[in-house]
């Protein structure tokens, strides 16, 4: 097996390192500059939009709220890769992992923007009589030729079925890890994570869109609070662990303690592969999510998009500076990047630092396990039908048990792999039905229905 996973990651770093320079970042700044860098322009609108109304039930036709729907869809972006991700790629890629974050994070808002207002577009009622819609819809539906969207539609969904067994591994391998630090037997924490998500996903989008929009709220402040703390005890290396942030990003990384030194390539590779992975800018998940919302028009629902990247972006740089501003970064052997987090709240909190870690990450795993679960739901329900799509749920609830034999390196290889296969079909149409998406956003800055009378209030 060792030498299949050394194929597949010298496959997934010629994806990381070149192709996808070109299609994230690329396809990122040309969203940005076609939509006028409305991220930053419209910045105070879109946080009074979102932020300002968390508790609105939204105007329009729709399923779940649109804070539901934003809670579901962040579930799976802020997860235990925010935690424990950030420290695997500031392990591997070293400090300037994070720099290429940010810059995902940046760019990352027009291309989650655009992806919600597709979603949107272009959903559909299932026979259930419930709002269905995401990247296999608008590539098969709003590529102009059809044959090619739908040949891109059903690569999308194939290859997506494949990798979110993987990814639902990732996640319960951070919660396996975590626990045993603590004395909990990997088999114990994997059966009541088990156990948990069935509770939720079998109930179907109702209740996962309900217990989401509590729980995500919850878990970010506790995290919040706690990583806070750490940083501010160690509020002297918050200077020196930026600057290094920066330096970092644009030259080598010395080897230092447990650190082996990461070149400019791999900062680059594991800040986009991480910062993608992450916030799922371009992966076209969330789409999935936010296509169940109740809204009167896409680019509404589009700033949701933003506000998502902006809240993971945050928890993520969190992460980060716990882990750089402690020093545990340099101490531990990058296999074991997943027990950072916890060293680092440990020796400012004592114990109490790590049971917060552990509680954050059994949250962050659940909520994201829940929410991709009903990404596969979907995926089969496009794929064959909304029968079959049920029987989905007990499929991938039981893939949770891989992550008590899988090891991070074997994971984070195939993960990167099937990320090629869904980004690249996702960007390719969202790129070519971009006059459309600026099309909607003008119509919605320039309509006294929408922008002009929401800002005469």
């Amino acid at each position: 097996m060792d030498g299949f996973f050394a194929v597949v990651g010298a496959i997934s770093g010629f994806f990381w390192n070149v192709l996808f320079l070109v299609v994230l970042v690329g396809g990122g700044i040309f969203l940005t500059i076609r939509l006028n860098f409305f991220q930053i322009r419209h910045l105070p609108y879109i946080l009074k939009q979102t932020f300002g109304k968390l508790l609105d039930k939204g105007k329009g036709e729709g399923t779940v709220s649109p804070f539901q729907a934003v809670s579901t869809a962040m579930a799976s972006t802020i997860g235990a890769s925010n935690i424990v991700g950030v420290p695997a790629a500031i392990a591997f890629g070293g400090p300037g992992a994070l720099f290429w974050m940010w810059i995902i994070f940046i760019l990352g808002g027009a291309t989650k923007f655009s992806e919600v207002v597709l979603g949107i577009q272009y959903r559909q009622k299932n026979t259930d009589g419930q709002y269905v819609g995401g990247p296999f819809y608008y590539e098969a539906n709003g590529f102009p030729i059809k044959s090619v969207g739908i040949a891109m539609a059903k690569i999308y969904a194939v290859v997506s079925m494949i990798y979110y067994i993987p990814s639902i591994a990732t996640q319960s391998v951070s919660l396996v890890q975590n626990a045993e630090k603590l004395g909990v037997n990997k088999y114990i924490s994997t059966i009541i994570l088990m156990v948990l998500v069935g509770a939720v996903v079998l109930g179907g989008l109702i209740r996962v869109a309900k217990v989401m929009s509590k729980m995500v709220p919850t878990m970010c402040i506790l995290y919040f609070a706690g990583s806070l703390i750490v940083i501010f005890a160690n509020i002297e290396n918050l200077l020196p662990s930026l600057a290094l942030v920066f330096e970092s990003a644009f030259k080598p990384a010395a080897a230092t303690g447990g650190f082996l030194g990461a070149g400019i390539s791999m900062a680059i590779r594991m800040g986009l592969a991480r910062g993608t992975y992450s916030c799922e800018a371009g992966m076209g998940s969330a789409p999935i999510a936010h296509a169940a919302a109740v809204t009167d028009h896409p680019v509404r629902q589009g700033f949701w998009g933003v506000f998502e990247v902006l809240i993971d972006g945050l928890v993520c740089t969190l992460s980060g500076l716990v882990v750089l501003t402690s020093g545990v970064w340099k101490e531990l052997d990058p296999s074991i990047a997943f027990t950072m987090p916890s060293l680092a709240f440990t020796s400012v909190l004592g114990d109490a630092g790590g049971y917060i870690v552990t509680i954050s990450v059994l949250l962050f795993v659940l909520s994201t396990i829940i929410a991709i679960i009903w990404y596969a739901e979907k995926v089969v329900e496009f794929t064959f039908s909304t029968t079959v799509s049920k029987y989905a749920r007990v499929i991938y609830t039981l893939s949770i048990m891989l992550g008590a034999f899988w090891g991070l390196e074997a994971v984070l290889a195939v993960l990167d792999l099937a990320n090629a296969f869904i980004i690249l079909p996702n960007m390719a149409t969202v790129l070519v039905l971009s006059p459309l998406i600026v099309k909607l956003y003008k119509e919605f800055f320039s309509s006294d229905k929408f922008y002009l009378k929401d800002i005469r209030k």
